[in-house]
Formats: C-alpha cells, structure tokens, sequence
C-alpha cells in the first residue's frame, strides 16, 4: 500500500485523526446498518402475514359474491355494486428509520353498514362488500410494507457500501500512514540520540 504522507509529526497527527475519524464513522454505520436490517427482516415477516391474511379475506369475499351471484343474479348485483360510491381516501406520510423515511399508510376506515338498500339484496352481498372493504385495508397495509422493505433494502445495499469503503480502504489506510510515519519519525528520533551522544563524546574527549 502506497504511503503519500510525508513522515512529520503534523501528518502523524492528521493521520491519527484521520483513522479515529474513520473508525467512528464504521461504527456508527455498522449500527446503522444493523437497525437496517432488523427492521427489514420484521417487515418481511409481517408481509408474509398481511399477504396470507389478504388473500384469505379475498377468498371469503369472492365466495360471498359467487354465492350474491347465484341467489340474485349478476345483472342486479352488478348494478348494486356500481351503486356503491368509490372511496380511496388515504394518504401516505413518511416515517423515519435512522434518518431513512419510509412510507407510513394512513387511511379512515369505513362504516362496514352498505350504502344501498336490502329489498333486492341478500346477506351473501353483504358479506361480500364487507370482506373486500377489508381487503382493501390489507392491501393498503401490505403496499405499506412492501414499498417500506424495498426502501430499506436499497439503504442497506448504500450503507453496505460505505461501511465496506471504511472497513476495507480507509481504515487500513490510515493505519498503515500511522505505523509508516511512527517507525519514520521513532527511527529519526534514534539517530538524533546516537548523533548527539556521539558529538557529546567528542567533546569530552577534546576535553
């Protein structure tokens, strides 16, 4: 490894300052990236979750419906179903993850009550409207969870790179600048010592 700085004490000291400088850094990315993690792993472990209980929810729902289809018709359930007044209010705001923001779905739930009325429907309809309206939930949560594992992957895969540029250049770096310029510096010192004994010498032999 090439040494570029000059053996004094004032890049001893630049040095040293350097490498503390560095090895901080490296730990407070590896804590980083530790936190990263953790929070990434708890997070695909609750997408499992919410990705079984959705899909759970949408299977209840399309059996209600199959089961509206056939007591009412498709025609008249169709035509409840277009009735019902659309409604995607939510909102996403960011939640922070050692400094990384990461969406947070927020959303007021409905009133499960339906909006039309019960002559020309059945309790099948109702259940329907009722599974997919919590259906949509869990697909509010699990686009959640996702989008929030998939921004935290890609700050690992980041604070990965730096902790690695640390760990693997600067730090060695440094530390070889450090041992360099001190064998430099401690072997002059012994010449110094030598040569000043040795004039002394002279003297008290001139003497």
């Amino acid at each position: 490894m090439a040494i570029a700085a000059a053996p004094t004490k004032a890049n001893l000291i630049k040095a040293k300052s350097a490498l503390t400088l560095s090895q901080k850094g490296f730990e407070l990315l590896d804590r980083k990236r530790n936190v990263l993690i953790r929070e990434m792993m708890e997070l695909v472990d609750k997408a499992k979750t919410v990705q079984n209980e959705m899909y759970e929810v949408i299977a209840d729902a399309y059996q209600a419906l199959q089961e509206a289809n056939i007591m009412m018709g498709l025609l008249d359930v169709n035509d409840i179903i277009n009735s019902i007044p659309a409604d995607e209010n939510f909102e996403v705001l960011p939640r922070s993850v050692m400094g990384l923001d990461i969406p947070s779905v927020r959303y007021q739930k409905q009133d499960p009550r339906p909006s039309y009325g019960f002559y020309n429907s059945n309790i099948s309809l109702d259940i329907a409207r009722k599974k997919f309206l919590q259906a949509r939930y869990k697909i509010y949560e699990l686009a959640e969870v996702e989008n929030s594992i998939f921004k935290l992957a890609k700050e690992i895969e980041k604070t990965n790179k730096r902790t690695n540029a640390l760990q693997h250049i600067q730090i060695p770096k440094y530390k070889a600048q450090v041992k360099y310029i001190q064998e430099v510096l401690e072997e002059k010192e012994r010449e110094d010592f030598y040569r000043m004994k040795k004039v002394k010498n002279n003297i008290g032999r001139a003497d």
